[in-house]
């Protein structure tokens, strides 16, 4: 097996998660989080577009992670999101941790928002 270190640059990828938290960039947050290029901020949840809003310029997805298993977002939070160009793509939150680190490696312009499992 051939082990390859990989390189985030300044992105900051997620450690790691457990119930009620996430660990992302070595720091462990409590509750709904959301990481985005250079930021990692609390998440108020479906209501938050403005923070996701405010980098529209930086990002072209967003992972949604729904916590243990999958759900669907409102129709109201995504459709917002879509018309301002990020596109809205919603798993669990286990797996939008791992498809978030993965495109991160691979230097994409992806942001993640989580709610715990």
């Amino acid at each position: 097996m051939r082990l390859n270190e990989i390189s985030y640059n300044d992105a900051v990828p997620i450690d790691g998660y457990g119930t009620g938290f996430f660990r992302v960039g070595g720091k462990k947050y409590e509750g709904a989080v959301m990481v985005l290029p250079g930021a990692v901020k609390g998440w108020g949840g479906f209501d938050d577009t403005a923070t996701v809003l405010e980098y529209v310029a930086d990002i072209d997805v967003l992972f949604v992670g729904t916590g243990a298993e999958i759900a669907h977002p409102p129709q109201a939070f995504r459709t917002t999101l879509e018309e301002a160009g990020i596109g809205v793509e919603t798993m669990a939150s286990p797996a939008a941790c791992r498809t978030y680190n993965v495109l991160l490696s691979e230097g994409r312009r992806v942001a993640v928002a989580l709610l715990p499992i």
